[in-house]
């Protein structure tokens, strides 16, 4: 009997796999999506999946989206999997966001800032209204758009990097000095984390937080529950060069490079411990992709742990244990998912003990 029953939830859960193929199928008459046409025509999308998933790997991110129907935790997992079966073949030396290649960059503390504002593509300023054109465009449409764009558009050469909202700040003595001392980072895919733990090992685990939970977390600092009040002294989207030491020679080539959104904040001033003077505190947020709401709520997050850090949490997004364990979409997916799964031993030990309480209570009285 028992063998029958393991049988047939085999053949069911078989069967279920199959369903969800013919879910994405079942109108024959579609076209397939195109790994190319997930990653450009659902950017926000793709974005959101690269940094979640914690492996830049543009294709490999929208096959993930594809084969997981757009769940964007599912798409972060298939990422998360695929990186863990590949060997680690080395290490980049650090690398300075100056050297992003921008499509966009803004500074909501200053006006006018070294090099200018670059609005860049952004929904910031549009209303949101439906564009009901896009319910029936063609292909023809929609090719002419990028083509009459790129025609009417004039082309300026931009300078390769630009100076940082910030280095002005510092050499005015507003912010605390840069002081020049490599630790190595923490790597939370082999390290459990465990507290307390260092910045670098916080930082890394928001970088592929999930969107939701890090802005939900920092949502309450802003509301309130927290003393950070921020301003967005600069925010980055680009393409980041990577480096890494020739095999042969060991000198630094650049391998590529890799969309990123960078954002830094300006918060409340305090004291400066070494120099007895109060100066502006910073929070930093960077992430894989385009994905600007995440890397603010970053920025946030990074500054409150500082000062629970220091001064001990006040509310919870101060405290590293409750933020950083609570952001992660896989394990929060994961976790809520398993109440699905089988618990039939649990509840009918859990009915027995209600039902002899029922009794007992019918008794006494």
């Amino acid at each position: 009997m028992g063998y029958i029953a393991i049988k047939g939830g085999e053949t069911a859960i078989e069967e279920a796999i199959k369903l969800l193929d013919y879910l994405r199928t079942q109108n024959s008459t579609e076209s397939p999506l195109s790994l190319e046409t997930i990653r450009h025509q659902l950017h926000f999308l793709h974005s959101r999946v690269l940094s979640e998933g914690g492996l830049y790997h543009p294709e490999l991110a929208s096959l993930a989206i594809k084969q997981s129907a757009g769940d964007t935790l599912e798409a972060a997992f298939y990422l998360r999997a695929y990186r863990s079966t590949r060997p680690r073949l080395g290490e980049t030396p650090l690398h300075n966001g100056k050297a992003i290649r921008l499509i966009r960059r803004i500074s909501a503390a200053f006006k006018d800032i070294p090099g200018g504002q670059m609005l860049g593509p952004t929904s910031d300023y549009l209303q949101r209204l439906f564009r009901f054109e896009l319910l029936d465009e063609s292909p023809d449409t929609f090719r002419k758009i990028a083509k009459s764009w790129l025609k009417e558009t004039p082309y300026e050469i931009l300078p390769t990097t630009f100076p940082k909202v910030l280095d002005s700040l510092r050499q005015e003595g507003l912010l605390p000095p840069f002081i020049e001392h490599y630790q190595p980072p923490f790597d939370i895919t082999r390290e459990p984390l465990i507290f307390p733990v260092s910045r670098s090992a916080a930082l890394a685990t928001m970088a592929r937080a999930e969107t939701g939970s890090i802005l939900a977390i920092a949502y309450s600092n802003m509301r309130g529950y927290g003393d950070i009040h921020p301003t967005v002294a600069e925010l980055r989207v680009g393409y980041l060069p990577i480096q890494l030491p020739h095999p042969v020679t060991g000198e630094l080539i650049e391998i590529g490079e890799v969309l990123m959104t960078e954002c830094e904040v300006i918060a409340m001033y305090e004291l400066d411990e070494n120099k007895g003077k109060p100066t502006f505190g910073l929070g930093y947020g960077a992430c894989f992709g385009h994905n600007e709401v995440k890397a603010i709520a970053m920025a946030i997050l990074d500054r409150a742990l500082q000062k629970g850090t220091k001064q001990g949490p006040s509310n919870p997004s101060e405290d590293p244990e409750f933020v950083l364990l609570h952001i992660d979409g896989i394990e929060s997916m994961g976790f809520a998912s398993h109440y699905k799964m089988p618990h039939y031993v649990t509840f009918q030990s859990d009915l027995d003990r209600l039902r002899t309480t029922q009794n007992n209570y019918k008794d006494e009285k």
